[in-house]
Formats: structure tokens, C-alpha cells, sequence
């Protein structure tokens, strides 16, 4: 890579939270000493503190959980930075956790206390990634992962695999980080690692998570160890090109729901901007493919953008229920 080309693309490392791993991919060339290097790098220090820092708060959560009575499971964040080879190249920000309904009320009044308000947590009773799974099967095959002093609960890896496969297509790839966890899973499986179990009982969903670990393949160069692919994955030439232009502009503003510049019932007394926001908000092919239930084929299909959008609309009419996005 040339000087030029590099100076273009840290940016868009940087922004979209790949710095650690662009200082990684350069730390012993002649791009570490350009200033985009030395911006890398100092990204990388930052990272490394934080990583410390996000580390302390988990032990510090499942200490004080556990100590109520309540055995969470951590997912994504930590349990994803454990597997990069160092935990700073994977930066996350929340501390995810899945938790057995009846505890949930327990957990709730817990995070709100004083003692975890430098805690970013999110409580899950049900996780959208992994609908097809009992709780009680998650925590049947999960298993405890060393955190400092305190041993945390995590997926099994064909769990995991399938939660960030889907978490990745849910929000139309377009953070290049997400893919990096599907290929990093697919690098570190066991031989032992269970297919059926990963695809899941859902056919539709284990054609999502088919078309991550080929976009992982194809895009990443991942190669899987342990046991063979039994997927058959092929990636949709339009799966790919969406994926390299979301690529383009990795950052959050620009992407849904944040890049919405208003309630659309604001519109209704405030009608300016009204049309540009409606164009931001048709939805991206390949979040749209998840959100209605499709699968991805060799055709890009139209039909589940507009049924995203007419969910969307009876969402907005009714003013009951979870938004579609």
C-alpha cells in the first residue's frame, strides 16, 4: 500500500474502530513512522488502557451479580475480544449480558444502583440473534471463560458464531469489525465444533448465517480450522457489492436509525426535510432481508425492502409495539 492510499484509508479505520487492527497490520513497516501511523498507534495505547478498563467493570458486574444470586451470560464485547489475539484490537464499549427471565427484574434493580454507573450494561432475557435457542440450551452448552480473577460465562462457540453472524447481517455489515468476529470465530473452531447446532433449527437463519461466513471467506480470506464447512456457503454477487459500499462509510451517522434527522411525526407539523429523511430512511438490502424473514439468493430481492417499510408505517400508525428497526 502506498503512502496515499494508506493516508485514505485510516480515517475510515479509525472511525469505524478497526485502528488497533490497521497499527497491527503496519506496526513493523515504513507506513508505522507517517503520521496516519502515529495515529494508529496512539489508537492501539488508547485501546490497550481501555480494554484494562472494560475488563475490571466485568469482573466487578459478575462478582456482584452472582453474589445476588444471578449467573449471567456475557456476550459479544469481551466475549468476542478474548479470541482476537490481543483484546485491544477488538474495542467494544457495553457490557451485553443474556439473562433467565425470572432474574431479570433482579438484575434490573441491581444496574440501576450507584455502584454501576460507569457501566455501560444491556440486559437481554431474549436476544433477536438467537430466537431459535431455549435459554435453557444456551446455558446448557455454555461454559466459563478466565477473566482476570473472575471466571465469566460466554456461548459455546457455535452459538456465538451465530449471534455475531446474525448481528452482523442485522445491521447491514457496514461496520468491516463484525465481519472480523465471524472470521475470527471461523479461524478458531475446535474440530469438534457442531454445524448443526451453529445453523440452528430455523432454515432461514441458517441461510443468514451461511451468507456471513461467506461473505468472511470471500471478503476476509478467512480460513476455518477444526472441522470441515458443512454450509455451503456462496456469497450473492449483490450481498458482496452491498457490503464493500456500506464499507465506504463506515461510521454510525450514516446508517440506520441514526442517520434519521427526526421523529417522522415531526414532520406532520414541521413538514421541511421531510422527503430527504423519508430517502434515508429506505432500508439497506441486507438488513431488510433479515428484518423480514428473507433469505439471501442470488437476486436482490425488492419486496422485503417494502415489507420493512410497511412494518415500519403500521408501527408508526399503531404507537404500540417495538419498532421494526
Amino acid at each position: 500500500m502506498s503512502v496515499a492510499d494508506f493516508e485514505a484509508v485510516t480515517p475510515l479505520l479509525y472511525d469505524s474502530g478497526a485502528a488497533a487492527l490497521g497499527w497491527r497490520l503496519i506496526d513493523n513497516s515504513e507506513l508505522a513512522g507517517t503520521p496516519s501511523g502515529e495515529l494508529l498507534h496512539q489508537a492501539y495505547r488508547l485501546l490497550t488502557l481501555q480494554a484494562a478498563i472494560h475488563q475490571t467493570k466485568i469482573q466487578r458486574v459478575f462478582k456482584a451479580f452472582r453474589a445476588d444470586g444471578i449467573e449471567p451470560i456475557l456476550i459479544k464485547g469481551w466475549a468476542m475480544a478474548r479470541r482476537y489475539p490481543q483484546p485491544a484490537l477488538r474495542p467494544y464499549g457495553d457490557i451485553d449480558l443474556i439473562l433467565r427471565p425470572g432474574d431479570l427484574k433482579a438484575a434490573q434493580s441491581l444496574t440501576a444502583s450507584e455502584d454501576f454507573r460507569d457501566c455501560r450494561i444491556d440486559l437481554h432475557a431474549r436476544v433477536f440473534e438467537l430466537a431459535d435457542r431455549s435459554i435453557d440450551d444456551l446455558y446448557a452448552r455454555s461454559s466459563l471463560a478466565e477473566c482476570g480473577e473472575e471466571r465469566v460465562r460466554v456461548l459455546a462457540d457455535e452459538d456465538h458464531l451465530a449471534l455475531v453472524s446474525i448481528h452482523l447481517l442485522k445491521h447491514a455489515a457496514w461496520r468491516p469489525l463484525w465481519l472480523c468476529d465471524v472470521a475470527v470465530l471461523l479461524e478458531s473452531m475446535k474440530p469438534d465444533f457442531d454445524w448443526e447446532v451453529c445453523l440452528g433449527p430455523d432454515e432461514r437463519r441458517g441461510n443468514w448465517i451461511r451468507a456471513a461466513i461467506s461473505l468472511a471467506i470471500d471478503l476476509l480470506g478467512a480460513t476455518p480450522s477444526g472441522g470441515p464447512i458443512e454450509t455451503g456457503a456462496q456469497t450473492p454477487q449483490w450481498l458482496t457489492d452491498g457490503v464493500l459500499a456500506n464499507w465506504a462509510e463506515p461510521f454510525t451517522i450514516n446508517h440506520e436509525p441514526h442517520n434519521h434527522r427526526g421523529e417522522m411525526k415531526s414532520y406532520l407539523t414541521h413538514p421541511r426535510g421531510f422527503f430527504g429523511d423519508l430517502r434515508r430512511r429506505w432500508p439497506d438490502p441486507i438488513m431488510a432481508t433479515v428484518l423480514a424473514n428473507g433469505s439471501f439468493g442470488n437476486r436482490r430481492l425488492l419486496r422485503y425492502q417494502i415489507h420493512n417499510c410497511v412494518k415500519r408505517a403500521a408501527h408508526l400508525l399503531s404507537r404500540s409495539g417495538e419498532p421494526a428497526f
